[in-house]
């Protein structure tokens, strides 16, 4: 299904901006403090809808194979 490859590449960039942000803010932690902790705080939301996304689209199939057998 086309659409758990694309909530699996929101959760790719989620995670890619989180771990982006952290390192910034590891590397000088207070170069822009509150900037960097609004962006990963971004990141886990996008990634939560992502994950919902995807258990929403697991479930819907399995109703629709549940129908159709």
């Amino acid at each position: 299904m086309q659409i758990l490859s694309i909530a699996a590449a929101g959760m790719t960039n989620a995670q890619t901006r989180f771990d982006t942000g952290a390192r910034r803010t590891a590397a000088a932690p207070l170069a822009d403090l509150a900037g960097e902790t609004v962006e990963r705080l971004q990141a886990k939301t996008a990634l939560d809808a992502n994950a919902a996304v995807a258990r929403t689209a697991d479930d819907m199939t399995g109703t629709l194979l549940d129908i159709l057998a």
